[in-house]
């Protein structure tokens, strides 16, 4: 049994006219298209890039982690390459450097800015939409292209990390390409569509490691059970797209694994140096069983409690759902529905593994999300925003070519008023953002699927009312979601889409609930903007009720910090775990980063015109203008004055790099001019050890504060604490 939808795309019944010009094909579409289709598809990209440059620039540099490995590949192609976070090369980023390229080059060419950083960003949110547009119209009718499209550039996660520098955004935009291939390689048994498809994920895996990697195995099973060749060559072809993937995504490995460790960055992240190990340790398995040697908490293995909840309900949970599951419901119940509708087609049928490759990449990616142990935060839902997108468009278009038939009036009724109940729940969850918005979105669902149970005997015009407004009642929330996202300001390491309070880390401290804290540490752990919550017991040393990380303690309504706890940690057995105290503050000024207006884990430092004025001064002289404990804090500075800042251990201060001798050589081949008092999770102030000593290796780091201290001399700028290593103590 074949449908209307099996068939290829363009059936000649005569000999083909010359093909058009390129650039008139691109603007008019096929040629059975109607005429509004093209310009349609052409304005929602219009619609997108506008939509995701719009005050682009209030963010600043975003991720300043990423934005100083941005400026230094700009500067030094060895940096470019290894994606170092320094033009001096000391350590790379935790990731591999290929979703860095794209800003760096942009860089290059228009100069360290806000918008050459974040531009790439834009354009790769831009194609993610065109593909997944083209995906859906090649089955599917025009209308299903442009409602798949406008899903995806609507969610507020997409809206985000499409205006964000961290890799995520290549990784969906890859991830969506690999989809589309697959679906080509079904229809016509062509080779290069399954080569394409292991070239995206090989890409992919240098954007984000093994993530890349969830949607292999749906990918790899519905071609290798509904390729329209014979079994074995399909078997060939599959072999020949994972030799594709090894060299897309392997040559890099193999150069960064046999180049001489002595001449190449220490690779950021990992314990050993080794980008081998942090890919299948800290970037892989650790991130599914939750024993992350080197990140905040790590080496303690899983339980979820530390990043978020876990189980079959974390997509829909206070913590995520906000960002990405708004047609969630809906769109499990249309993949079950185009299923059901496309059971008796033939094994061959491409409507059919259309979806299976869209469904399966989004059950897939939803299970691992849901019960990962691991480091988990909210933006890494991107990843399922293509495929949620392209699954409610394909649904709701075969569903609306089979509306004669009562069964499907019935599905499109039931995810209408799924669409409209569970968005009436999202925006209840920030009921002081547009109260009047659920109810409108409720009324318009639940009037919508009356409408739509009756499509089979409904006048056209009466059905595609009834159909418009389950549309925009579905649209309605996420899209007042993302005009919060791009109308607000994302910096640090955690950003979450919406108004305040949309999504909200939990976190169960010793003694407390720990409700209510928005963003939160690399690895789940709450920071940043907060929301009072409901902890019990007393407040961490340093912070007052509520105020939340940086600049206060954990909420909560048990006691107020006094700020002079010294990194004791306890406080009547509330305290941190281990005694040992805040990362890298000093217990006296209850900031992250401690004392010296040094930046925090998770948040860069605010950089003075005098301070900057110092570093700048016979900067050429050094390889190195200043060091510092963590990236964040590094990199504002090196961002501020766009010369090389070492991050010593890495992101968070723990990675052991450099070594105490390996420091000590720098300084005396006078590489080095400034050590920064503060930042990540090494020694600042009185605080050793992290959280409890849960930060990893973090003795490097304080050997290294320990000797500065000791014997060079401080020069303070404000509120900042430099010591000159070029002027050792005298007395």
């Amino acid at each position: 049994m074949t449908t209307q939808y099996d068939q290829p795309p363009q059936v000649a019944v005569v000999p083909p006219a010359p093909r058009a010009p390129l650039a008139r094909r691109a603007w008019r579409g096929r040629p059975e298209d109607p005429s509004w289709a093209r310009p349609a598809f052409w304005a929602l990209l219009a619609a997108t890039f506008v939509l995701y440059l719009y005050n682009l620039s209030a963010s600043g540099f975003a991720n300043s982690f990423y934005s100083a490995a941005v400026q230094a590949g700009s500067t030094s192609w060895k940096a470019f390459f290894f994606g170092s976070l320094d033009g001096g090369n000391a350590i790379t980023v935790d990731k591999p450097s290929a979703f860095l390229w794209p800003m760096e080059l942009s860089v290059r060419i228009f100069g360290l800015n806000s918008w050459a950083v974040l531009v790439p960003q834009v354009l790769m949110g831009t194609g993610a939409v065109a593909v997944v547009y083209a995906a859906v119209r090649r089955r599917f009718s025009a209308v299903a292209g442009l409602v798949a499209g406008a899903v995806l550039a609507l969610t507020p996660v997409a809206a985000m990390m499409f205006r964000f520098n961290n890799p995520d955004a290549m990784l969906a935009l890859l991830m969506a390409l690999a989809c589309y291939f697959t679906v080509r390689a079904v229809e016509d048994g062509r080779t290069r569509w399954l080569v394409w498809a292991g070239v995206a994920i090989g890409f992919a895996f240098l954007a984000k490691t093994l993530q890349a990697f969830l949607i292999l195995p749906p990918l790899a099973i519905v071609y290798a059970v509904c390729g329209p060749v014979r079994f074995g060559r399909r078997l060939g072809q599959l072999a020949l797209a994972t030799l594709a993937l090894v060299v897309s995504g392997g040559w890099w490995v193999a150069v960064v694994e046999l180049w001489p460790a002595s001449s190449r960055p220490y690779i950021g992240g990992s314990q050993h140096n080794s980008f081998l190990e942090l890919t299948f340790g800290y970037n892989g398995l650790g991130r599914i069983n939750g024993d992350e040697t080197g990140s905040v908490g790590g080496g303690m293995g899983g339980g979820g409690g530390r990043w978020g909840s876990t189980g079959w309900d974390r997509m829909f949970g206070a913590e995520v759902g906000g960002q990405v599951s708004w047609l969630l419901p809906a769109a499990l119940i249309l993949l079950i529905a185009g299923l059901w509708a496309t059971r008796k087609l033939g094994r061959t049928s491409v409507t059919r593994a259309s979806f299976l490759v869209w469904g399966g990449s989004l059950l897939i990616t939803m299970a691992v999300f849901s019960f990962m142990a691991g480091i988990f935060h909210q933006y890494y839902t991107i990843a399922l925003a293509p495929y949620l997108a392209a699954v409610v468009g394909m649904g709701a278009g075969l569903l609306w070519e089979r509306r004669r038939e009562s069964w499907a009036g019935w599905a499109l009724a039931a995810a209408s008023v799924a669409s409209g109940a569970w968005g009436y729940v999202l925006l209840g969850r920030t009921s002081d953002y547009l109260p009047w918005l659920k109810w409108l979105v409720l009324v318009g669902g639940l009037l919508a699927a009356l409408g739509l149970l009756f499509l089979g005997r409904a006048p056209r015009n009466l059905a595609l009312g009834a159909a418009s407004l389950g549309l925009v009642a579905a649209l309605a929330g996420p899209t007042a979601y993302t005009l919060s996202t791009v109308n607000s300001a994302h910096t640090g390491s955690i950003p979450t889409a919406g108004p305040a309070g949309a999504s909200m880390m939990g976190f169960g401290r010793p003694g407390g609930r720990g409700e209510g804290m928005r963003g939160g540490f690399p690895g789940g752990m709450p920071g940043g903007q907060s929301q009072r919550g409901q902890g019990q017991g007393q407040t961490p040393p340093g912070g007052a009720a509520g105020q939340g990380f940086p600049g206060g303690g954990f909420p909560g309504q048990g006691g107020q910090g006094n700020g002079q706890n010294k990194g004791q940690g306890q406080q009547n057995g509330q305290g941190f775990p281990g005694g040992q105290g805040f990362p890298g503050g000093t217990g006296e000024t209850g900031r992250m980063g401690g004392a010296g207006g040094a930046g925090g884990l998770l948040n860069g430092a605010s950089v003075s015109a005098k301070a900057k004025k110092l570093l700048l001064a016979d900067a050429g002289s050094y390889t190195w203008v200043a060091a510092s404990t963590g990236s964040q804090n590094a990199a504002s500075y090196q961002l501020a004055t766009n010369k090389a800042v070492m991050a010593i251990g890495g992101f968070n201060g723990t990675d052991p790099s450099p070594t105490l001798a390996q420091f000590k050589q720098y300084v005396a081949d006078g590489k080095i001019h400034y050590y920064i008092s503060g930042g990540g999770m090494g020694r600042t102030g009185e605080a050793r050890g992290g959280f409890g000593g849960m930060g990893g290796n973090s003795g490097t780091a304080s050997a290294i504060s320990t000797w500065v201290e000791a014997n060079f001399k401080k020069v303070t700028v404000g509120s900042a604490t430099f010591y000159d290593l070029t002027q050792k103590k005298t007395g």
